[in-house]
């Protein structure tokens, strides 16, 4: 392990979790954004349902960790609204059983630390003409499946206390979701990332978390080991290159 230790927020999740550091995706943004305060973790698996996050849930998170995460971001309801095949073989949960999954999930991590922070993400909206265009058929998605299991984990969140983010909704917003929201009809472009990039940092800005975990509030690492540059065209106005922000990380104040 490197030093020295950070808060560490780790992305708990299936596909939309693993491949997010792709197209440009929420967690690379997340990653630049936190490059000198936090250290963001990924554990993502695409295919996964809540049913497999449990599974893995005491491996992921030890309770007797040295080291506790100050936040973890869980998405899991894609997978879990497909429709059920006859073979039995679909990720399919039953809704009763996605949210009771939830449930532990959620009562496991707030069992971790008093400083471990959570937010949880609901199944986002779905493309379908997209999916079957790009797959040959609609693999058992359905928008209105999506809505039901976000629903419910808005819901289930609000029963907790614990944030939660309502993608199905968010995505929405946009004229032009149906287009530009997606690669494939399932999963993020860099446009639908933004949208969740968006979310995330308004919660984290809005909580009254103490610390809070907003990106510029904590601190920066090493501040005083920092030369100066000058910024001005006389060269009579100095910055440390750590307190400054740069062209693309304005967007997100």
């Amino acid at each position: 392990m490197v030093g020295p230790i950070r808060p560490q927020f780790v992305l708990f999740g299936s596909s939309i979790v693993q491949f997010s550091y792709s197209h440009q995706g929420w967690g690379a943004i997340l990653a630049d954004l936190y490059s000198r305060t936090a250290d963001i973790v990924l554990r993502g698996y695409a295919g996964w349902n809540s049913s497999c996050a449990l599974q893995v849930l005491d491996e992921v998170f030890p309770k007797d960790a040295a080291v506790q995460p100050s936040l973890v971001i869980v998405y899991f309801g894609g997978n879990d609204s497909l429709e059920p095949h006859p073979s039995g073989l679909s990720a399919h949960v039953p809704l009763p059983e996605y949210i009771e999954n939830m449930r532990k999930i959620a009562i496991h991590l707030k069992s971790l630390s008093q400083k471990t922070q959570i937010i949880f993400l609901t199944a986002p909206a779905v493309n379908e003409a997209q999916i079957t265009e790009v797959f040959g058929n609609s693999l058992g998605r359905s928008n209105e499946s999506c809505r039901k299991y976000s629903e419910a984990c808005v819901q289930l969140c609000q029963e907790l206390g614990v944030k939660v983010i309502d993608l199905w909704t968010a995505l929405q917003q946009r004229d032009d979701w149906l287009t530009a929201c997606f690669t494939d009809g399932i999963h993020l472009s860099s446009e639908g990332s933004e949208i969740v990039v968006k979310e995330i940092l308004k919660v984290l800005k809005e909580a009254d978390w103490e610390p809070s975990l907003h990106w510029r509030s904590l601190p920066t690492e090493f501040p005083e080991i920092s030369p100066y540059i000058f910024v001005d065209p006389k060269g009579e106005t100095a910055i440390k290159v750590s307190q400054m922000d740069f062209e693309w990380q304005t967007q997100w104040h």
